[in-house]
């Protein structure tokens, strides 16, 4: 799996990592850091004080008014920012105004709590964040230039010429350290909050349980509704055929009629799968991937170590992205086997589903886009690596308590 941030890239593969761009992503990271921070610290200085000396004029009101907005421009500095050592992005969740117009959108954004943690994050970034981004990078990178360099003021220095070198080698490590601290307060304090978002996470829980509870429904009446009748049909065709003549224009009429009747039945059953098959209601989950593997036309190994059966929406959920992995996998991307792993690891269930095929998939196709926000709405993670030329591995945590 590709690393999604340079914590992990650093973490995963820390000699390999050298060979990457992270180092040099977090370094324009820093960099960055440093020239917005000083910037902010001129602008809204500048503005503060102007506004204060204004304030008796009625000016100064405005004037306030734009710095106080101005942490959220900054705020969209910093989650652009972030894209260079974390990949997934950082999203807002600003309130929407309750009615048109500028005063109204005014109103909201001034009572809206993201309002003020971005102006306290503005804050903190001019007056510290910047001035440790400079520092890290005079330590990882100045000192040792300035020792390697010191016998050319000092002869008898050349001690500090083996410092110098002894440093350089840290410099990546220290740089990238930072930069994935750093982004990992920027993620904390500026993404959506957990209290923020439980309404949201409630009603999205409640619309899947919800889709989930009709997909039971309608597979259980075309299994025991539609599905037994054409069943019974089929059975009475069989009885006429015995009484019809073995040769005869009905019974060769009959023999067409049951065929057509057989394959409509076998039609009608894997759509009652692909709504939502038994075995996951009666069986779990490892049952139901056994079922879904077996049907497949590509050849796939099944590793599902599961202790116990899972919540229902994460059962459910993990079945369809393995039943669209598979899809896609026969159908676009040439493999010649799969296979599908899936483990719990303290309350989370890891799942993974991994090809040999000429990969390429586009995460933002409408199949894995709608998959995303299914994992999303469990509260989960998905992640895709599908390089050209493959393979494709599809990784997918669900929490499970």
């Amino acid at each position: 799996m590709h690393a999604r941030t340079a914590w992990q890239a650093l973490a995963h593969h820390p000699l390999a990592f050298l060979a990457t761009l992270w180092p040099w992503r977090a370094l324009a990271y820093l960099l960055s850091g440093v020239g917005v921070g000083a910037f902010t610290l001129v602008v809204l200085v500048a503005g503060l004080l102007t506004g204060l000396v204004l304030l008796p004029l009625g000016v100064g009101a405005v004037v306030l008014l734009a710095v106080v907005l101005g942490g959220g421009v900054v705020a969209r500095v910093e989650r652009w920012r972030l894209r260079l050592v974390d990949l997934d992005p950082a999203a807002t969740d600003h309130r929407a105004p309750d009615a048109p117009g500028v005063r109204a959108w005014l109103r909201t954004r001034l009572r809206d709590r993201l309002t003020w943690r971005e102006l306290g994050f503005t804050a903190v970034s001019m007056t510290a964040l910047w001035w440790m981004d400079l520092l890290v990078l005079a330590f990882a990178l100045a000192l040792p230039v300035l020792c390697v360099t010191a016998p050319l003021d000092d002869p008898g220095a050349w001690p500090w010429v083996v410092i110098g070198l002894a440093l350089l080698p840290a410099a990546p490590y220290t740089v990238t350290g930072w930069a994935g601290a750093r982004a990992a307060l920027t993620r904390l304090v500026l993404a959506p909050r957990d209290a923020e978002l439980t309404e949201v996470r409630a009603s999205r829980a409640r619309l899947v349980g919800a889709f989930d509870a009709e997909r039971r429904r309608i597979e259980r009446d075309l299994h025991d509704g539609a599905q037994q009748r054409l069943v019974s049909v089929n059975v009475m065709l069989g009885l006429a055929r015995l009484d019809a003549g073995p040769d005869s224009a009905l019974g060769r009429r009959l023999d067409l009629i049951q065929g057509e009747l057989t394959t409509a039945v076998g039609e009608l059953r894997e759509l009652s799968r692909g709504v939502h098959p038994r075995a996951l209601t009666d069986q779990g989950l490892a049952a139901a991937l056994t079922n879904l593997t077996a049907r497949s036309p590509l050849p796939v190994t099944v590793d599902v170590a599961l202790p116990g059966p899972l919540p229902a929406s994460v059962a459910s959920t993990a079945y369809f992205v393995v039943a669209e992995a598979l899809a896609n996998a026969t159908r676009h991307s040439g493999a010649g086997r799969a296979e599908v792993q899936a483990r719990l690891r303290t309350d989370t269930l890891v799942l993974t589903v991994h090809d040999d095929g000429s990969g390429g998939a586009d995460p933002a196709g409408r199949g894995l886009t709608g998959l995303a926000d299914r994992v999303a709405a469990a509260d989960g993670i998905l992640r895709l690596s599908s390089p050209s030329g493959g393979p494709t591995l599809l990784h997918v945590e669900m929490p499970c308590h």
